[in-house]
């Protein structure tokens, strides 16, 4: 199997459809390890790639104006058992433009495999972005991710941030994101994990409202059994007039398992508003026993209540 074809096939496992990255009308870059397997352009979208010793510098220039009928595909992933692979994406988003990026990252056979990701990303005035990524680390445990990015979104931009890692181990998740927003931007973090062995998981996010009218939105949704940890900090600041905010953070927690939550609400402007809730329990005792009562066995029926909080 040549080393595009495994990519594919982890691409594959981890829920993508392979289909879109061979399709020429579609923008896509496939990279595993530090190497680059495949790229391509459409028109009003450009993408530059520098492969490093230990990964891959990007760079993704959306021109003004250009709205993506189709999502763009993005795929990273180490197939070897261990090593180490950096990702340095710089994403450049220009004013009026809209575009949607489906991103899974893939590491199947992962026991000692580092993946670092350090991001930029500039929604320019009156443009939208949404990077939805997509988690799948093995069944071992045997992975340490770090995604961190810095995101500013212009004047009247939208920026929406989704992660996913509900399928497989998560081995150790750090996510720190941190998003600067003008007068009427959105911006929207939603991160949905669930750890169980030993697995670790922090979820750090920060939503900067500083201009007049901008609004924020950061979501939690983690699950942990076992012996697995969580720690949620979500962070919204309203620092101009009329702009909006809340943190909102649910987490489940069994058998010997520890979550924490600390939501900050931060308001430098008398006319700014930010709100926050943040939940932490089991599974719920009625829908379990339901559950139970139609059939399932009291593992099964606990694994259908959390997917179904993390959908």
């Amino acid at each position: 199997m040549s080393d595009f074809d495994a990519i594919l096939k982890a691409y594959e496992r981890s829920g993508g459809n392979p289909h879109f990255l061979r399709s020429s009308k579609v923008v896509s870059m496939v990279v595993s390890g530090n190497r680059v397997l495949g790229a391509n352009e459409v028109c009003g979208v450009h993408l530059f790639a520098e492969e490093l010793p230990d990964g891959v510098r990007a760079r993704i220039v959306v021109e003004p104006g250009v709205k993506l009928p189709t999502p763009a595909h993005l795929c990273f992933g180490v197939i070897p058992n261990e090593g180490v692979q950096r990702i340095l994406p710089v994403f450049e988003i220009g004013a009026g433009a809209a575009v949607e990026f489906v991103a899974h990252c893939t590491f199947p056979n992962a026991e000692r495999v580092v993946h670092l990701m350090e991001g930029e990303i500039h929604v320019g005035r009156g443009a939208s972005m949404a990077y939805r990524e997509t988690h799948y680390h093995g069944e071992v445990g045997g992975a340490e991710v770090a995604p961190k990015a810095q995101v500013t979104v212009d004047e009247g931009g939208r920026y929406t941030g989704e992660f996913v890692l509900t399928s497989g181990r998560v081995g150790v998740l750090r996510f720190d994101y941190v998003v600067n927003v003008a007068a009427r931007g959105v911006a929207e973090l939603v991160t949905k994990a669930y750890g169980y062995g030993d697995d670790q998981i922090v979820v750090q996010e920060t939503i900067r409202l500083g201009g007049e009218g901008a609004r924020g939105l950061v979501k939690a949704r983690i699950a942990v059994r076992d012996r697995a940890t969580s720690q949620v900090i979500g962070t919204t600041e309203g620092n101009a007039p009329l702009a909006r905010g809340h943190v909102d953070c649910v987490e489940i927690v069994r058998d010997q398992a520890v979550a924490s939550a600390i939501p900050v609400v931060k308001v430098t402007d008398p006319r700014a508003y930010v709100t926050h809730e943040a939940a932490i329990g089991t599974v719920d005792k009625k829908e379990l026993e339901t559950l139970m009562a139609r059939g399932l066995d009291e593992e099964r029926a606990v694994d259908v209540i959390i997917r179904g909080m993390l959908q």
